[in-house]
């Protein structure tokens, strides 16, 4: 699935790209249950007419997006996860035979954090291997915060690919996410066979040791070796860039937001550099400091607003804008209209509920005094 907004002659950086297959089953899905899918897809950034070549690859970002809009249009809150749950892992392609045809479990998240930039470079894949084994998942240049269903649809395939490598029906040692649902699914115990931990500060499945050194039911070191060429040749010809400076500045801002200390000069002192140095590396990625500001700002301000959880004299705090007038200027040029307006078309509900949640509204502005 295509990439409507991919990356040009003379593009400044390098969008992470991934192959669409997400994406495909996701339409696929749709479309079974009488869904528009172009109207979808057009609300994620994607080309509809990009869904017929699968030679096309999607920007990783707009890839999550649908996935986060397609569980919307189906009221399906374990979207990701059924989405997962039901694909042919075959389908992932080169990487899970690289994967199947190596010596061991090991060998195979080996394989997997080297290669699976050629499926997703929006994705990034950390294996620890240290008493077991300890996969994690990164996002890269764009926000993992926003999004559960695309990295709940890779911790679910990376452990059936895992289980099928090794024929083996095993259960994860721990499963941390770093999103939050108010209770756990029966779901996700019955199929992790573990209890997984909302709210961490990392997307890891850890493994223990037994488990990590399961030998791979086909194992096949000439075949492995084969397609490793093959894999090495894929990944050589993929565009390369700066993500991964962008990624560790994106990381650090949140925290630093609520306190009015987010600068250049901050964050390049957190990362063990200078200002100067940071702007160079940020610079040849084809972005600046204050553009990865900008957008960030933009991206959680839309999300807590939709969210309806906080006022918006918190969300202007919590993105470190002192004075609430400066978080509406901003927003208005982001958005073309007000924080408030913003929430009140985002939220727009029948009547009935509608009276409800004014009422709620009322209530909270007396309590922060914005009433």
């Amino acid at each position: 699935m295509a990439l409507m907004n991919s990356t040009k002659p003379g593009s400044l950086r390098t969008i992470p790209s991934a192959a669409g297959g997400i994406t495909r089953l996701a339409c696929t899905r749709l479309e079974s249950c009488g869904k528009d899918v172009a109207s979808v897809l057009i609300r994620a950034g994607l080309a509809p007419e990009a869904v017929q070549d699968p030679a096309v690859r999607l920007e990783a970002r707009a890839q999550a997006k649908l996935l986060e809009l397609a569980a919307q249009e189906l009221g399906d809150d374990l979207f990701g996860f059924h989405l997962a749950h039901d694909f042919d892992v075959r389908e992932v392609g080169l990487v899970y035979y690289v994967m199947a045809s190596s010596e061991r479990l090991t060998d195979a998240l080996r394989n997997a954090e080297r290669y699976s930039q050629i499926v997703n470079q929006g994705v990034r894949l950390r294996v620890a291997l240290n008493e077991g084994a300890a996969i994690a998942l990164d996002y890269v240049d764009f926000d993992r915060r926003l999004d559960r269903h695309h990295v709940e649809f890779w911790l679910v395939a990376l452990v059936r690919i895992c289980r099928e490598v090794t024929g083996s029906r095993f259960a994860p040692r721990r499963l941390k996410v770093r999103h939050i649902r108010s209770a756990p699914p029966a779901a996700f115990r019955a199929f992790f066979g573990v209890e997984v931990e909302f709210g961490c500060d990392v997307d890891e499945i850890v493994l223990s040791s037994p488990v990590a050194s399961l030998a791979a039911t086909g194992r096949d070191t000439y075949l492995n070796n084969l397609l490793r060429q093959y894999a090495e040749k894929a990944l050589a010809s993929r565009p390369t860039g700066h993500a991964s400076v962008r990624l560790e500045v994106e990381r650090i801002l949140p925290e630093l937001l609520p306190h009015g200390r987010a600068s250049a000069t901050e964050v390049a002192r957190r990362l063990g550099t200078s200002s100067r140095s940071l702007s160079r590396k940020l610079h040849q990625g084809g972005v600046s400091f204050v553009d990865i500001l900008d957008e960030l700002r933009q991206a959680l301000a839309q999300h807590h607003l939709a969210e309806r959880e906080l006022s918006v004299s918190e969300i202007a705090w919590l993105l470190g804008y002192r004075e609430v007038s400066s978080f509406t200027h901003a927003f208005r040029r982001w958005a073309g209209t007000t924080p408030r307006q913003f929430r009140l078309e985002k939220n727009r509900e029948p009547p009935r509920a509608k009276t409800s949640s004014a009422k709620e509204s009322q209530h909270r502005q007396r309590r922060t005094g914005l009433a």
